[in-house]
Parts: structure tokens; sequence; C-alpha cells
């Protein structure tokens, strides 16, 4: 019987040979693309964008939905094998406009690359009353996989890769207060629950997903420079995490850890083709291979509560219950 990642059983770099200084033109070195079609939420700005150059680079037909359609327009002019079209992960009925979209067109999906994100944002819900990083970051992802289920089975060899974060490592998921109803704010709690919930999403769907011949993954980016998701923050927040002294100064060993666009979009491309993955999923994946299981909290690594199969699947139950979606996965 095959083994699954509950517990993080799975968490043991392969020794792909790439590290933190790879980049994704590198990770995806030698591999064919053509004919497969992927999409890239995101994919027209940061890691997103360097993501849909490298896959449409090697052959695929990269399909990028996105909130502002102008400025998709112009970020991806003159990449060739690429489509947009209009989706907004905070507006439920985009997700299944899009999704219907697609699914019209009579297409396999071989990638959906769940790369959009928000971090660092106030209080702010959707029309259903939920909070918003946990909308943006999760909820909206698992609608898009369950409404384009049909086309990833049709693919007969799908991936689907949620770009998560080292943010899960600020919270477990809350099942008790989800929304912070009953608690004060926390931004960084909020981000953090949101990333710890889309691991648990790509651990539970590979598991019921891979007799289908679709596999799930998760994984950490880094830390990148040039990217547009700290458009909202506050440097209070940056001195609350570390990464800035008290006088407001990035921290030189901070500096020194950043990566470049091209870098952080390595392990999703890693992810998103690698053959050393073929029989492997459900994994948390940083720096272009398996992470390891992180049990004292520190830097790396994936924290085992993110890869926990009675959270994973009460996490599955309540999801369907909030956003009124049952996924069967048959």
């Amino acid at each position: 019987m095959e083994k699954n990642n509950y517990q993080g059983a799975l968490q043991h770099p392969l020794g792909s040979g790439f590290n933190a200084a790879s980049t994704a033109s590198e990770v995806i070195k030698g591999i064919d693309l053509a004919g497969k079609i992927a999409i890239v939420t995101g994919g027209n700005a940061g890691i997103g964008l360097e993501t849909t150059k490298v896959l449409a680079a090697a052959g695929a037909t990269v399909i990028v939905p996105a909130r502002d359609l102008e400025k998709a327009r112009k970020n991806l002019e003159g990449i060739p094998n690429v489509e947009m079209e209009a989706m907004d992960l905070f507006q439920p009925d985009t997700i299944d406009a899009f999704a219907e979209k697609f699914l019209a067109s009579g297409r396999p999906l071989h990638l959906l690359i769940n790369n959009a994100g928000i971090m660092w944002v106030p209080l702010q819900r959707d029309s259903r009353g939920f909070e918003s990083q946990l909308v943006t970051n999760y909820l909206g992802q698992f609608q898009l996989v369950a409404r384009l289920w049909p086309a990833l089975k049709e693919a007969n060899g799908a991936r689907v890769v949620n770009v998560s974060s080292q943010g899960h490592h600020f919270a477990p998921f809350n099942f008790e207060d989800t929304n912070f109803t009953h608690r004060d704010y926390n931004t960084l709690q909020a981000y953090g629950q949101s990333k710890t919930a889309s691991n648990l999403f790509a651990l539970e769907l590979d598991i019921r997903a891979k007799a289908f011949n679709v596999r799930a993954y998760s994984l950490h980016p880094g830390s990148i420079a040039g990217t547009e998701l700290a458009r909202n923050a506050d440097i209070e927040l940056f001195k609350q995490m570390g990464f800035f002294d008290e006088q407001g100064n990035i921290r030189p060993e901070v500096l020194a850890g950043l990566k470049t666009v091209p870098q952080g979009a390595a392990t999703t491309v890693w992810c998103a083709a690698s053959p050393l993955l073929n029989n492997v999923g459900g994994v948390y994946c940083e720096d272009g291979d398996i992470a390891e299981l992180d049990q004292d909290s520190a830097t790396s690594g994936v924290r085992p509560y993110a890869l926990d199969e009675n959270n994973a699947k009460r996490l599955w139950d309540l999801t369907e219950e909030m956003t009124g979606i049952l996924f069967p996965v048959i």
C-alpha cells in the first residue's frame, strides 16, 4: 500500500540537487511541457509572473485568471502561450464563472498553481462574513480546485500546487474561532492559519485524488525581494517579526537571506514539473526539494499541525460547510 504524508511521514528531502539559490529556469531545464495546460492564479505579478514565463517557455499553455485584466495584459505582454481571464478569489461567483468557462473549452488541466495570496492586511470580511486572508489564501483555492476537478481528472496526470509559506509557523488552524469573531484580530495569526489550511488541503487532496492520477503539493517559496505581498505592511509588523531593527532598518542577515524573484518561483516550478515527484504527493516543499518536518518551531521546515490527519479531515468537512461546496473527489 502506498504511503501517505499524514503526520509528515514522507517529509524527507529527495536529494534533488537544488537549493535556495536555484532558479525556476534551472529546475525545469530539460523538461518539455508541450501540450500541457496550466492555470496560474496571481500569474501576472511577482513569483507568479515568473512561474508563468517559465512554464510557457517550457511549452505549456498558461491561463492566468486575474482580478485586474488591464494590469495582467500589460505585465504579460510578449509572453507566448498565455491566455487571460477575469477572476477574483475574494468573489466566489467569479471563481465559478472562470471554472465554467474553462470546463466549457473541453480541455484537460495538467497543472493548477494556486499562487495568488495576500498578507499583512487589516481585518476585512467578504460578503459571507469570512476573514479576507482565509478567503483569498485558502477558501478560494478550495473552491477553484473543486470546480475544476473534472478537468484535473481528465488530464490523467495532473498536479495541484499550493504556494503556501513558512508563515504557517505563525499559527495552527483555529477551528473554534476561524473568522476572528470572538478574539482580537491579529493579521499574522490570520495569515498563519490560512497557510496552515493550504498545507492541510494539499495533504488531504493528494490522499483523496491520487486514485485519479492527481497529486497535490504545498510549498514555501522563500522570503523574496521585489514582490507586491508587502504592499499593505506596517513597519511595526516587520519589527515584530524580527526583519527590521528598532530604527526601521532591515537587518543584514535578513537582507542576505532574501531570494530573487526567479529563485522565489523555483520551488513552485519544481513541484509542478519535477519527475522526482511522480510517485509522491501531499508533501510540503522548500528550496527545490521536500522539506524536513519541523518539531521545534525552527525557521524552516513544516510544522506537524499542518500535516496532521485529524486536522486535515476536519478542515475538509468545515470548508464544505462554510462554502456550501461538496467536493467528494469521485
